[in-house]
């Protein structure tokens, strides 16, 4: 949990928030090398500056995609909701949602993000999610998606930190390549990642020894992971104190939330516009385990939807929109979505499918990408979910495949085939295999 979010939601989710910590401090004792098991990898391109940075975003808790994004156009979204579906676009009330085609809308709450949807970056993909697995346990939905494989506790490393294990540097001489950012230790989507470090607020990143030299002379005469580990570290905090954080002026206006959320995301916008050598980010934003009293349109989840949209709004506006834009794709999944009815507490139990958030100047946007399978109890999974359509997988493949520029999807998701959805434009890969084709004459 973060100091933003009350201790709420199911048992399970509250036992694993508290317990985070220790799972988090477990793992960080990753392989220091490619694991064995991994298939043999060609090393993406150094120094191309056409590789995107991927921040990645962890909604815990199993996110409601059904009120995140509402199909106002399916009559059994109201039959299933009568208390707390959001209100239809054309209604008169002043809760009502924003359509964003003939189908689906945005609640309130997520307004801010409507100004990245109408610019074409961002791309929504409903009915979403784990195809492979029924799992509706936090625990093992959240382990299964950030390891890129479900049901294989074999594997220690995160997705995420397999693309850095199988792609050069873009710059050799950066200190950090990864940082999780958030209180809790590096999460298992980074888990694994080479010169990554967990760094809950940038900027008061700092070692406690009196006299640096002194960790410096130490670090020299270590085994040389530890050696070149810690002065990773050490040059980490020389670059991060180099960063105005606290002057930093946030561009086009745009102002992020004063929460957990939006300070982490305003600090890796400083991170990203120093050209500091960082290629991926993690950032969690939990409480969306709305067992009870969920609040579509005001409370709970409202408020949270609030700080989700201002803050992922603001990170566009300051570092993706217009002339100044930076190559940066925002990447954002739930473990699992919530029941397709309201329960007897106006709130929604574990379900299936949700939705997922792709945003950034290479994202082919300003559209909900759907298979939509209907909410119909006839057609709801087991008579009460949502079911799962596309595979996050395959939307997160093609991210690292397009806009990463990394082919070894083999070894980032272990024996899946992904299909290409579609949701980027040209990336860095599509780039350089298009120069190595022969010219049509």
């Amino acid at each position: 949990m973060t100091e933003d979010t009350e201790d709420c939601g199911c048992r399970e989710y509250r036992e694993l928030s508290r317990r985070g910590f220790v799972t988090a401090a477990g793992l960080n004792v990753a392989a220091l090398a490619l694991p064995q098991w991994l298939p043999q990898v060609s090393y993406a391109a150094s120094e191309d500056s056409t590789r995107d940075v991927l921040v990645s975003v962890f909604m815990r808790g199993g996110a409601d995609g059904l009120t995140l994004v509402a199909p106002f156009a399916d009559p059994a979204y109201y039959s299933g909701r009568a208390s707390i579906a959001v209100p239809r676009p054309d209604s008169s009330s002043p809760q009502r949602g924003t359509a964003l085609d003939n189908f689906f809308m945005l609640p309130p709450g997520m307004a801010a993000l409507r100004p990245a949807y109408l610019a074409d970056q961002l791309c929504i993909v409903h009915a979403t999610g784990q195809k492979s697995t029924t799992s509706r346990s936090h625990f093992e939905a959240e382990r299964y998606l950030e390891a890129g494989k479900p049901s294989d506790y074999s594997i220690s490393t995160g997705w995420l930190a397999r693309h850095l294990m199988t792609s050069a540097p873009v710059n050799a001489t950066a200190p950090l390549r990864g940082i999780s950012l958030g209180w809790g230790g590096t999460r298992l989507t980074l888990t694994g990642a080479p010169k990554t470090l967990p760094i809950p607020q940038p900027e008061n990143y700092r070692h406690l020894a009196p006299d640096e030299s002194v960790l410096q002379r130490m670090y020299s005469a270590g085994w040389a992971p530890v050696r070149d580990a810690g002065t990773d570290a050490l040059r980490t905090v020389s670059l991060l104190r180099s960063i105005a954080f606290n002057s930093y002026r946030p561009a086009n206006g745009a102002q992020y939330p004063d929460t957990n959320f939006g300070r982490g995301l305003r600090s890796l916008a400083a991170i990203i516009k120093a050209d500091a050598g960082v290629e991926a980010a993690h950032l969690d934003i939990g409480g969306w385990d709305t067992h009870a009293n969920q609040g579509s349109t005001t409370g709970q989840m409202h408020e949270l939807m609030t700080d989700f949209a201002g803050t992922l709004g603001a990170f566009w506006a300051d570092v993706m929109q217009g002339a100044g834009r930076n190559n940066v794709t925002v990447a954002v999944v739930s473990e699992f979505g919530r029941n397709a009815r309201e329960n007897g507490s106006l709130g929604t139990d574990h379900g299936r499918a949700s939705v997922a958030f792709f945003l950034g100047p290479g994202i082919a946007g300003g559209r909900v990408m759907a298979q939509w399978p209907g909410l119909s109890r006839d057609v709801l999974e087991d008579g009460q979910d949502l079911r799962v359509t596309i595979d996050h997988r395959d939307l997160l493949a093609e991210v690292v495949r397009r806009r990463l520029g990394n082919a070894n999807i083999g070894a980032i998701f272990p024996g899946f085939v992904p299909v290409e959805r579609g949701i980027t434009t040209t990336g860095a890969l599509a780039i350089r295999e298009a120069a190595r084709r022969p010219v049509r004459r």
